[in-house]
């Protein structure tokens, strides 16, 4: 692939990427954004994700410029606010349908990369697979468009600033919905365990998530400098994922920053299954799931019933064969 010629008045191509999701959805798609990196090495690449999402973004080394832009849940942005002429490329890696299509069609790309869709006809892309990887659905994708692209390369550079609770054990009991949430009872029962063993045990908490936290600390005994709510900022919390002996959550975004920081980490799955969104393989991740005769739903109001199968007890077996964390 080679880049296009910029339009007039622009000294480089630019290439616009949407992904407007969370943090979890950003660095499964890592991968991606390294691959249209070198794929177009002289252009400008955009990428449009929330505002909050710059410090990850930037980690990534893919991105020249972020264009804020979110909508609630995992909805399309209404709109994106793009200055100048069309872009020369538009790469839909946000969904597989006519709305993220639409959108970045209103802006008149010279070219426009996306998943065929029968609500878009006239765009000639590769098909979706429901049950495919998200991160070897993307590569995949721009496979098809003659870019190659790396599943496996995931990695964030290291933070340079220390962590907050070096060898520490991190706890995270939020998650984007209650139905990916296991019972902050459990999570209780695994930190007092391992505070038995004489491990430091630290809980964090996304934005939002205050109240989850306090109630996991105060079962689980933890002192103040133990807890870490109310969403740290990314470098911080990218420091203490980086620094610690292991991270414990459910399928979420911290779940995601271990596998980019090679932190042994356990992630408990329901109702999704690791086989979507799950850690590559190997010694270092642990993924806890035990499927049931139907899928549930991920944006569902109670822990669904894969999640509540796994019990603390196999949380502290797949804890205790985890490698250490150099």
């Amino acid at each position: 692939m080679t880049d296009p010629a910029p339009a007039p008045g622009h000294p480089r191509p630019r290439v616009l990427v949407l992904r407007a999701l969370g943090l979890g959805d950003l660095l499964a798609g890592v991968p991606a954004l390294r691959a249209l990196r070198r794929g177009f090495p002289v252009a400008e690449l955009v990428l449009a994700a929330p505002a909050e999402l710059a410090g990850p973004v930037a980690a990534t080394g893919a991105v020249d410029r972020l264009l804020p832009a979110s909508a609630p849940g995992r909805a399309v942005p209404a709109a994106l606010d793009w200055d100048g002429p069309p872009p020369d490329v538009a790469v839909d890696l946000h969904g597989n349908g006519p709305p993220s299509h639409r959108l970045l069609q209103a802006l008149r790309p010279r070219r426009l990369f996306a998943f065929a869709h029968p609500g878009t006809p006239e765009i000639e892309g590769p098909p979706w697979w429901a049950e495919e990887h998200e991160r070897d659905r993307w590569c995949r994708f721009l496979e098809f468009y003659g870019i190659p692209a790396d599943p496996t390369e995931l990695r964030l550079p290291r933070p340079p600033q220390p962590s907050p609770a070096p060898g520490a054990v991190v706890l995270h009991p939020g998650a984007g919905a209650p139905a990916r949430c296991w019972p902050v009872e459990r999570y209780a029962a695994v930190a007092a365990a391992l505070r038995e063993r004489g491990l430091r045990v630290v809980v964090t908490g996304g934005p939002g998530e205050d109240d989850l936290v306090a109630r996991l600390a105060k079962q689980a005994r933890l002192p103040d400098t133990d807890t870490f709510g109310g969403g740290l900022p990314f470098a911080r919390l990218s420091a203490l994922v980086a620094g610690a002996r292991a991270v414990l959550s459910g399928d979420t975004g911290i779940a995601h920053l271990a596998v980019a920081h090679g932190t042994p980490s356990v992630t408990l799955f329901g109702p999704v299954p690791p086989s979507r969104w799950g850690p590559p393989p190997g010694a270092r991740h642990r993924a806890l799931w035990h499927p049931g005769p139907e899928e549930g739903d991920p944006h569902g109001t109670r822990p669904d019933p894969a999640l509540l199968r796994i019990t603390p007890d196999e949380v502290l077996h797949a804890l205790d064969r985890l490698p250490a964390n150099p």
